[in-house]
């Protein structure tokens, strides 16, 4: 048998520590979890875990990540045909994912239980947070209104995609704190009927001072996950990439509602690809598996949400370096970056400038002197 290379090795490794912690954590819960008793499970040195991972945190959100990415959505009913309907079959969804009272106190099902503790700990880990949920509402928000669009120029779903959400995530939290208290029923129920309310949500379109700058580079995005669809990301075609920090990502409603109906794609990237970055993963991946049951395919939101832990993307696009307050948006077409804009206000810029464009031609330089 032919010697496996260190690369080989060293992702034999992470497998299995992965497996490992997976049990672990499951049997334990995180708080009594050990390294050390990982490493035993994985049958390799406590050294061999450190390598692939820096501490007990950052594998834990791993774990959970690669779970909510790897679930396999159970057959359902249709999805919903209206908002009301999308909203309920959503939170169907996310309610059969909750551990119920008779469950063990530790186990697959409440293999979650210990990430909002973990989240709540430390302040570095609040604002992102705080944004990730930005980014599910903004996602959820938009799929409501391809289904239920606002009568009213410029209204918006996206309130009542943070109540919903805000509903969801507290019933997680009950059914993990007070089990049995939680009746899944009343939370569909109480779901289906936010749709129907009116919380005077209206995109208010500010101008930024960020101005677009044209340029002519090369255009050559690597292979890429559109987390949002579950499959290969496509960035061949013109339209707008929005390379954001996890402290910017509601910027990229900005574009979306700039250029109505272009091609967005947001590339998160992290100054932290260890711990936040699995984080990221983890948030996005709860929602969007959730969507993809509730919502037709012809409902699920434009926007292309991709991960970029290592800012490969991030440098395609001309961004050589990347933290969570990143925020540089550039405009593609014909397989070339036309044009660029950098720092808070960045999104709308270029965003507005393709909106204006029509085309998608790169605009005279004269337009951002």
């Amino acid at each position: 048998m032919a010697r496996l290379t260190r690369v080989e090795m060293r992702e034999r490794n992470r497998v299995k520590v992965m497996d490992a912690a997976r049990d672990e954590f499951a049997e334990r819960g995180f708080r009594d979890a050990k390294i050390d008793d990982i490493a035993e499970r994985a049958e390799l040195t406590r050294g061999a875990v450190y390598s692939n991972f820096p501490g007990k945190r950052a594998l834990y959100f791993t774990v959970l990540a690669e779970r909510a990415e790897q679930a396999v959505a159970e057959p359902g009913p249709e999805p919903g045909r209206t908002a009301g309907e999308a909203l309920g079959a959503f939170a169907r969804a996310w309610v059969a994912r909750l551990p119920l009272a008779v469950d063990n106190r530790y186990g697959p099902a409440r293999l979650a239980v210990d990430l909002m503790p973990e989240i709540m700990a430390e302040e570095r880990f609040r604002l992102p947070f705080a944004q990730l949920m930005k980014l599910d509402a903004i996602l959820l928000g938009l799929a409501l209104e391809r289904l239920s669009p606002p009568a009213t120029p410029g209204g918006r779903l996206v309130r009542v995609a943070e109540a919903a959400l805000t509903l969801l995530h507290g019933a997680s939290q009950m059914a993990a704190a007070a089990p049995g208290f939680v009746e899944p029923f009343n939370v569909v129920s109480a779901c289906e009927r936010l749709a129907d309310l009116d919380l005077g949500d209206r995109w208010e379109d500010t101008p930024w001072i960020t101005r677009a700058r044209a340029v002519r580079e090369s255009w050559s995005a690597p292979p890429l996950v559109d987390a949002v669809r579950g499959g290969p990301a496509r960035l061949a075609g013109d339209g707008v990439v929005a390379v954001l920090g996890l402290h910017r990502l509601e910027a990229v409603e900005e574009a979306v509602r700039a250029a109505p109906g272009a091609e967005v794609t947001a590339v998160l990237v992290t100054g932290d690809p260890q711990e936040l970055a699995p984080l990221a993963r983890l948030v996005v991946a709860d929602l969007c598996g959730c969507l993809r049951q509730a919502f037709p395919p012809s409902a699920w939101p434009g926007v292309r949400v991709v991960f970029d832990e290592w800012g490969v993307a991030a440098a395609a696009a001309g961004v050589p370096a990347v933290g969570d307050a990143t925020e540089v948006a550039v405009r593609i077409e014909e397989g070339r970056v036309v044009s660029r804009a950098e720092g808070r206000g960045a999104c709308h810029a270029i965003a507005s400038e393709a909106a204006a464009d029509g085309r998608g031609r790169p605009s005279p330089p004269a337009r951002h002197r």
